[in-house]
């Protein structure tokens, strides 16, 4: 049975900077009011028009292709992570095998929010080693800024979540205690309405109950988006802070225990911790939690906000590229998000 590496990885993130003063323009907040509850200083968005999740995910994928020294042609099975598709359906996933001109390959996509790269990282290893494919693009890419509320009424999650996009090649290896050691996922969907985006969905009646507006009388049914659900905010993400950061702050330290129990390590064997960029405090926490320094864990959601299913493949591309993840070192990845959902992944690099 073979072993996967991480041949090559790269990220993409729009051009357009948003700081926190820029969204004072939009609703009532303050530099200060965001930092203190989250540490993000800006987040990136994407074009209005043009630049769309997909796109976004192209770039990211020919930046680790190229560093995978292999091509779009020669990559063989793609699993796509992302909560916020171009389409209800089809999926990201057949959108980017065509818009790099790849073979009529398989495209899996994957629906776990802020641990959908975990996930998708996780399928891909299967495949690599039980020899089914040789190399796997798993991508990771949102454009959230075209379905959020900026309002004051909606600046809790709003002020949270950037757009951008990040991707890995998965590659057979023969090196021995090398490429991923272990993935581990969980899920537990008792609380799934403490972190959700109802619409569209042919259950979000039952589950907003006495909150639903009334749906008009017509021929096409019920699900419909209607004036009133802009206006009161139900077509909206829907975020309890305080429920996700208490499940958070528990699972986040145990699944990363997890992956070391596995492998028979400890903390301090941790070269570098990549966590999901959902939160500064979060990761602070968890930080603290696990006795680890400042060299052993990689934040940038100062600069990009909460990118959900990117977010790993982001920082742990740019911790890369800025010599912070070397040969040898002990790279641990772990996420926990909307379901909820959360998993980890240990890597020796």
């Amino acid at each position: 049975m073979f072993q996967s590496k991480i041949a090559g990885l790269g990220y993409y993130v729009p051009k357009n900077v948003y700081t926190n003063n820029d969204l004072t323009r939009f609703m009532e907040t303050s530099d200060e009011w965001i930092q203190e509850r989250t540490g993000i200083k800006e987040r990136r968005f994407a074009d209005r028009v043009g630049e769309t999740t997909t796109s976004m995910a192209v770039e990211a994928s020919k930046i680790a292709i190229e560093r995978a020294n292999t091509t779009a042609e020669e990559i063989d099975f793609v699993i796509f992570a992302t909560l916020s598709p171009d389409y209800y359906f089809p999926g990201c996933g057949v959108l980017l095998q065509r818009e790099m001109g790849m073979k009529e390959i398989g495209a899996l996509d994957v629906r776990n929010q802020c641990s959908g790269f975990i996930y998708a990282l996780s399928i891909a290893d299967q495949f690599i080693k039980t020899g089914m494919y040789k190399n796997i693009l798993v991508v990771g890419s949102e454009k959230h800024s075209f379905a959020l509320d900026f309002s004051t009424r909606g600046r809790s999650v709003s002020v949270i979540f950037g757009d951008g996009a990040g991707a890995v090649v998965l590659q057979p290896t023969n090196e021995e205690g090398k490429g991923i050691l272990s993935t581990h996922l969980h899920s537990d969907g008792a609380e799934a309405e403490k972190l959700a985006m109802y619409f569209p969905g042919a259950s979000a009646g039952y589950y907003l109950g006495e909150q639903m507006p009334q749906w008009p009388d017509v021929e096409l049914g019920g699900m419909l988006m209607t004036k009133e659900m802009l206006e009161d905010g139900s077509a909206f993400p829907y975020m309890d802070g305080q429920a996700v950061f208490k499940k958070a702050v528990v699972k986040f330290p145990e699944v990363i225990g997890e992956a070391l129990a596995k492998n028979n390590l400890k903390t301090t064997d941790i070269d570098m911790l990549i966590p999901h960029q959902a939160n500064l405090r979060i990761s602070q926490f968890v930080q603290k939690t696990l006795g680890l320094s400042d060299d052993q864990v990689f934040n940038n959601i100062q600069k990009y906000g909460n990118t959900t299913a990117a977010s790993v493949p982001i920082a742990l591309c740019e911790a890369w590229e800025e010599g912070k993840i070397k040969d040898g070192d002990l790279v641990c990845l772990a996420a926990f998000g909307a379901g909820f959902t959360w998993g980890s992944a240990l890597i020796r690099w």
